[in-house]
């Protein structure tokens, strides 16, 4: 989820993409330092106490001291649990922030029911006076259908000052990063804000959401491939994962699972039910009713049904059925 966010920079090209870590910081660390794009010259702070996002803010901000950031540059603020947020909105973002001048530029999104996210409340001429906690909201700031999606630009010499003089002063006794808002605003500074779909913005919090994120994801995904010449005979049932590669002319049939480095060639047939997980698939292959972990599939080759390609396995332009056939490795 973090890798999603992480390259929904790709536009921005940060100068340095700070990741603030926590409960199981190791874990994480060693997966984004061994996946992320070397465009996003990854940093890793640890936040050892969660005393609330004023707070990771604050530890994430010690990866830009020194003299190598203009003071003017901007900050861009992201959740960790936003993997359907696109580069075009962040460019956007960051685009609008600039151009006006802002102290700080909030991404925010409308629905009917914000329950539980923090609300917008404007000025009169637009901008952005403060974000309230649903917790701490009155019953009037409780009917503002826009709400904050967590996601914000700075302007890096205006962000420390402010993040100073947060306070716990509040019913979960955290460091809201929400409460800079209200500081720049009471300072006479511009905070405005560009909306997105909700749909982009929302978190992952449960296994529900998680679900919701994996089917947009998978459908954003799968409309990628259909746009370029790849059929698929139900995407409903097709599973591709976005570190997967496909040539030209291909045929996905129902059932289809693409997972992990996979790489289908030119001209292919794959499935139905087939799952593939780091497997080379060569031209003018067919696979079908197949299993493949780590499996290299040469060209011309027909594989199926009922083949299982065990990890090192090599298939040489032949064919290779069931029932429940195991290729050898090498």
């Amino acid at each position: 989820m973090v890798l999603h966010v992480i390259h929904a920079l790709e536009k921005l090209a940060p100068e340095r993409t700070a990741v603030v870590v926590g409960h199981g910081a190791e874990q994480v660390t060693k997966k984004v330092q061994d996946l992320s794009p070397s465009w996003a010259n990854v940093a890793f702070v640890e936040q050892v106490e969660q005393n609330g996002t004023g707070d990771a803010t604050s530890i994430g901000m010690t990866a830009f001291d020194g003299d190598d950031y203009d003071d003017e540059s901007t900050i861009v603020v992201l959740n960790g649990d936003a993997p359907l947020l696109r580069p075009e909105t962040l460019d956007e973002l960051v685009a609008t922030h600039v151009a006006n001048g802002n102290a700080a530029t909030l991404l925010t999104s409308v629905m009917d029911d914000p329950t539980g996210y923090g609300r917008i409340v404007r000025k009169p001429d637009g901008q952005v006076l403060r974000v309230v906690e649903q917790r701490d909201a009155s019953p009037e700031e409780l009917d503002i259908k826009e709400w904050n999606t967590g996601i914000y630009a700075f302007r890096r010499d205006l962000l420390g000052p402010a993040l100073r003089g947060l306070t716990t002063d509040n019913t979960q006794g955290e460091y809201y990063l929400t409460d800079v808002v209200s500081v720049l605003a009471g300072m006479g500074h511009r905070v405005g804000c560009v909306q997105a779909p909700t749909q982009e913005t929302q978190g992952v919090n449960d296994r529900w959401q998680l679900a919701l994120a994996e089917r947009e994801l998978r459908a954003r995904t799968n409309r990628r491939w259909l746009l370029n010449g790849v059929t698929m005979l139900d995407p409903r049932q097709t599973f591709i994962d976005v570190t997967v590669t496909i040539g030209r002319d291909v045929t996905l049939y129902p059932g289809t699972m693409l997972q992990g480095n996979t790489s289908i060639g030119d001209q292919c047939e794959i499935g139905p039910d087939v799952q593939l997980v780091d497997c080379s698939v060569g031209n003018d292959s067919t696979v079908a009713h197949c299993v493949g972990t780590e499996a290299k599939i040469g060209g011309g080759s027909t594989v199926g049904p009922y083949a299982h390609l065990g990890a090192g396995s090599i298939v040489q332009s032949e064919t290779v059925t069931g029932p429940f056939y195991t290729a050898p490795a090498g």
